[in-house]
């Protein structure tokens, strides 16, 4: 056999996961179903083992894993449950601006515009739908001790989110993460985030209350739901003069 017939082997060669990882994967699937809902108690190892026909051991691994991306928590003596972003601790998991002080609080939120509009094609394309297909958009100001620190505009899938409007959002004072998990069924798990510095523009510095050409932190996310769908575009702009953006890497 020659090299180029191992190297043309290689790449069809089936890849096989670890059994951990495919029983992770089957919990995952029930997450995504609905089986279990944010917040409900899931299975036991033991009941899962015996579903799943593995060790206690291998369901064990796989929830480490789970509990790790913050798809489940575990709790001593009570059992591990799904992530709920109405648990307090996840209160803070996506919002990554934090005080010099170092103490921590939820902003105040100012709807400025909510509305249905047909997918820019950046937006489509970010979002993993055809352009012109039905989009929310949301634009808000979130401040802190009444001072006007953020600015985003979000773009949503119309299709998942149909009855979301400034009303709803007005009322709602919990975060936002939450109102999407319990009202529309839809779980954010993780983000990718682009960081750049830029300078206000006259609409921004007018919404945030500065002087134009104030640096400001520009940060775009994309978030995922199960089964990496993606169902939330997110263009933020921070001013960090009392505020810093902070990342734990591990």
């Amino acid at each position: 056999m020659t090299a180029s017939d191992t190297d043309s082997y290689a790449s069809v060669a089936p890849t096989f996961s670890p059994l951990y990882q495919q029983i992770k994967g089957l919990i995952t699937q029930s997450l995504q179903s609905g089986e279990w809902k944010p917040g409900e108690l899931i299975p036991s190892e033991i009941e899962l083992a015996a579903r799943f026909k593995v060790s206690q051991g291998t369901v064990r691994k796989a929830i480490d894993e789970l509990s790790a991306e913050n798809l489940v928590v575990r709790r001593q003596g009570k059992g591990t449950f799904v992530a709920t972003h109405h648990e307090a601790r996840s209160q803070f998991r996506f919002l990554r601006l934090v005080p010099d002080n170092g103490e921590r609080s939820y902003p105040e939120n100012k709807i400025i515009e909510v509305k249905r509009l047909r997918a820019p094609a950046e937006v489509a394309r970010l979002l993993e739908m055809k352009s012109g297909e039905s989009v929310v958009f949301l634009k808000r100001v979130q401040s802190f001790s009444g001072v006007p620190t953020i600015l985003e505009e979000l773009w949503l899938p119309g299709s998942i989110f149909k009855g979301l409007t400034m009303e709803r959002l007005n009322e709602y004072k919990g975060p936002m993460y939450a109102l999407f998990e319990s009202e529309f069924g839809t779980h954010m798990i993780r983000a990718q985030e682009q960081i750049r510095a830029v300078c206000a523009e006259e609409e921004e510095a007018e919404l945030l209350k500065v002087a134009l050409g104030v640096p400001l932190l520009s940060v775009e996310r994309i978030s995922f739901t199960y089964g990496d769908r993606a169902v939330e575009l997110r263009r933020g702009l921070y001013l960090t003069n009392a505020h810093h953006y902070r990342n734990e890497l591990s």
